[in-house]
C-alpha cells in the first residue's frame, strides 16, 4: 500500500542526523545563499529546505550517500520514481525537483560536485487542469454575499466592523488579483485610494508591484476605514495593535491568512456557491475575467507579479460556453 509523502519527509533534525556532514553542510550553505543572496521569501525558502531535507534522508537511508559528489543520475530518477510510488501527484513532483535542480546547480558552483546530475531530468508531465474560476455573476453573488450593517449603529458592533471589513477584503482580492498573503500583508501606506486608486502589493521574493484598484474596492475600503476598522483596532487588550495593517482581526491583530480563507469559504455558503473556494480563487477570476475582457496576457503578467508569462497563459483558457457562442456565431454551418 502506498504511504503517503508527508509521513516518510523527516524535518530538519532528523536529516542532520540521518545525511552525511558534507550534505547538510551543503545544504546550509544552499539555504543561506537563496535566503541572503537571492532574497527569497520566507515561505519559499523554507519550501526548498523541507523538499531537500527529505531528498538527502532518502538518499542517505536509501543509497548510503555521504558526498554530493556520489550522487547519480539515475538516483535522482529513482528518488523521482519514489516519490510516484508514494502517492505525490505531477505537481508536487515536479515542485520537488525544481528544488533538486537548484541545488545541484548550487553545489557544481560551490565546486562541491563536478557536474550536475540532475541536468537532463525532467519534470513528469501532469494532466493538463484549469484553474478554479467563479463567473462574473457567481462573483457579484459572492461579494453581494456579506452582511454589510445597515447602518452606523449596527457597524459600530463588532460584528458590524467585521463585516465591513469582509467586504473590503473581498472586493479589494478581486480588484486586484492579490494572493492571499499579499491582502493580509497590506499596510494603510500601501494604498492610494484618494489620487491614482493604486494599490502597492509585496509578492514572492519581496517583489513590489503596483495595482489599479476599482470603484467598488475603494468605496467599501473607505467605508471600513470609516465606520469597522476603528472598533476592530478598539479591541486590543495588551500591548499595541497592528497600525499599519489595512486589515484586523476582533482582537486588533493583523489579520491572518487562514482566517482570509475562512472569510472566504463562509461567504461563498452564504451565497451558495457550490465551486471550491479558496483565496486564489478570486486571483484566478480576477485574471480570467481579464482575459475574457479583452486585456493581453503580458498586462495580467504585471497585474498578477508573475515572473513567467507562461504562468500567466493557463488563463487564456476558453470557457465552454463562449467556445459555443463563438462557434455559433462564425461558423457558416453552424446553424
Amino acid at each position: 500500500m502506498a504511504t503517503n509523502t508527508s509521513n516518510t519527509v523527516k524535518t530538519a533534525s532528523a536529516a542532520s542526523h540521518a545525511a552525511s556532514t558534507a550534505l547538510t553542510c551543503l545544504l546550509d550553505r544552499f539555504v543561506a545563499h537563496i535566503a541572503v543572496e537571492r532574497g527569497l521569501a520566507t515561505a519559499t525558502v523554507e519550501a526548498y529546505e523541507s523538499d531537500l531535507n527529505a531528498y538527502l534522508v532518502w538518499l542517505h537511508e536509501r543509497r548510503s550517500i555521504d558526498d554530493p559528489r556520489a550522487i547519480s543520475r539515475q538516483d535522482v530518477e529513482d528518488y523521482i520514481a519514489a516519490l510516484d510510488q508514494a502517492g505525490d501527484g505531477a505537481r508536487s513532483k515536479a515542485r520537488r525537483l525544481a528544488s533538486i535542480h537548484m541545488f545541484h546547480r548550487f553545489a557544481v558552483a560551490d565546486h562541491a560536485a563536478e557536474e550536475d546530475a540532475s541536468a537532463s531530468i525532467k519534470a513528469p508531465k501532469g494532466a493538463s487542469t484549469l484553474p478554479d474560476v467563479l463567473t462574473i455573476d457567481e462573483v457579484t453573488r459572492l461579494l453581494d454575499a456579506v452582511p454589510v450593517p445597515a447602518d452606523a449603529a449596527q457597524a459600530a458592533t463588532l460584528d458590524g466592523a467585521a463585516a465591513l471589513r469582509d467586504k473590503a477584503l473581498l472586493e479589494c482580492m478581486y480588484a486586484t488579483g492579490a494572493r492571499v498573503s499579499e491582502a493580509v500583508g497590506m499596510n494603510l501606506d500601501d494604498l492610494d485610494l484618494d489620487d491614482a486608486h493604486v494599490v502597492r502589493l509585496m509578492g514572492k521574493g519581496s517583489k513590489q508591484r503596483l495595482v489599479p484598484i476599482g470603484h467598488y474596492a475603494c468605496e467599501a475600503l473607505q467605508q471600513y476605514f470609516a465606520l469597522g476598522r476603528p472598533i476592530l483596532e478598539a479591541r486590543i487588550r495588551s500591548g499595541h495593535p497592528e497600525r499599519r495593517a489595512v486589515f484586523l482581526n476582533r482582537r486588533g491583530h493583523r489579520l491572518s491568512r487562514q482566517s482570509a480563507w475562512q472569510i472566504i469559504v463562509d461567504t461563498g455558503k452564504r451565497a451558495h456557491i457550490d465551486k471550491p473556494l479558496h483565496p486564489h480563487t478570486l486571483r484566478h477570476s480576477f485574471a480570467t475575467h481579464l482575459i475574457q475582457g479583452g486585456a493581453d496576457v503580458r498586462t495580467v503578467q504585471e497585474l498578477l507579479g508573475h515572473a513567467s508569462v507562461t504562468t500567466t497563459q493557463i488563463y487564456t483558457h476558453v470557457s465552454p460556453e463562449n467556445l459555443i457562442e463563438t462557434y455559433l456565431t462564425a461558423h457558416p454551418r453552424a446553424r
